[in-house]
């Protein structure tokens, strides 16, 4: 079976801008990579059920959201002048994109209009004090999506801070709760067990996941533990990145920058705890993303600095990752997107 990959890139080297791949399940090989779209570093993408391609766009000296119809052709971009985004989700309920910047540490929300195209509807600041990290100089929204029971998360690298936000059909924010993570957590992104119950908070600034409980009434995030992802001896740069959960929620995977490698964790007691069952090497520099295949019989993982995608394939019942190539070429890919 062929299964359809994209891919979302920097820009600043041989990258030309949104590439597609195919991952041949039986043949266990990727194949097939093609620019899909030419855009200026999508760094990150969304599809909608209409299978609309929603991406991180720079234009000049500003940056948005950028829409493509199914057959990648360009819709609009809806941008404002600043830095880009770094995360973008799309709510097919109630057409809306959500969008999460990172430098400016803002909330964007967008109305999906009936040709797929975009239009600005609310931004949200945050203000509260930072983290003690030196990367915690203001506000940086890292990612922005679904609870759920529909509500809107928002990590904050800056603020160490989760926020919970009630959305309007329109698309207008209110914030009806935070967790503050402890300092220096420097939230990134999070993932919702398959019960709704609990959350994993990925870590940028000091690599740990935090397992968080979650009251769908009133929005509220409360700290059960935490747990690191990378080896106890190693004490140099290291930089969480992504975070995915299997839909049976049993296992939970994390990548880590600078330790270059995937950690594994066993997911215990309905969600509540975890357990480290593998540490593997990306073999590559920087695996900023990755992602499990529709199967969940693998993961490809990019990786920014060092232009290739490796290829793992996963036992089902212990959750490990057997490494089965890491020799696909794939330009300063840091999005891993199945079709």
């Amino acid at each position: 079976m062929l299964e359809k990959i994209l891919l979302g890139t920097y820009t600043r080297g041989e990258s030309k801008g949104v590439y597609s791949a195919q991952l041949d399940t039986e043949n266990k090989k990727l194949t097939d990579l093609t620019l899909a779209a030419k855009e200026t570093s999508p760094t990150y993408l969304a599809l909608s059920k209409a299978k609309n391609l929603y991406s991180v766009t720079t234009v000049d000296d500003k940056g948005g959201v950028a829409a493509y119809d199914s057959s990648f052709h360009y819709l609009n971009a809806v941008t404002e002048e600043g830095a880009p985004l770094c995360y973008v989700a799309v709510d097919n309920d109630r057409q809306l994109v959500y969008g999460a910047n990172y430098h400016k540490g803002e909330v964007n929300v967008y109305q999906i209009l009936a040709d797929g195209s975009l239009k600005a509807s609310d931004a949200i600041y945050h203000d509260e004090p930072t983290g003690p990290h030196e990367n915690q100089d203001h506000a940086h929204a890292h990612y922005a999506n679904l609870t759920p029971d529909k509500r809107l998360a928002v990590c904050d690298l800056g603020t160490d801070r989760v926020y919970t936000y009630d959305i309007s059909d329109e698309g207008k924010l209110t914030e009806i709760a935070e967790f503050e993570a402890p300092a220096g957590t420097g939230p990134r992104h999070l993932v919702f067990h398959p019960n709704g119950k609990y959350a994993y908070l990925f870590g940028e600034l000091d690599s740990t996941v935090t397992v968080l409980s979650y009251n769908a009434s009133t929005g509220k995030f409360t700290q059960k533990n935490k747990i690191s992802t990378i080896p106890k001896d190693y004490h140099d740069f290291n930089g969480g990145a992504a975070i995915r959960i299997t839909s049976d929620g049993k296992f939970l995977y994390v990548s880590n920058r600078g330790h270059n490698s995937i950690t594994v964790f066993a997911v215990k007691d309905n969600g509540e705890n975890l357990e480290t069952v593998q540490n593997i090497s990306t073999e590559g520099d920087f695996p900023r993303d990755f992602n499990l295949d529709p199967t969940e019989q693998f993961i490809v993982c990019g990786h920014q600095k060092s232009d290739h995608l490796s290829l793992f394939e996963r036992n089902d019942q212990t959750g490990k990752l057997k490494l089965i190539n890491s020799d696909f070429y794939a330009p300063e890919c840091v999005c891993v997107l199945f079709d």
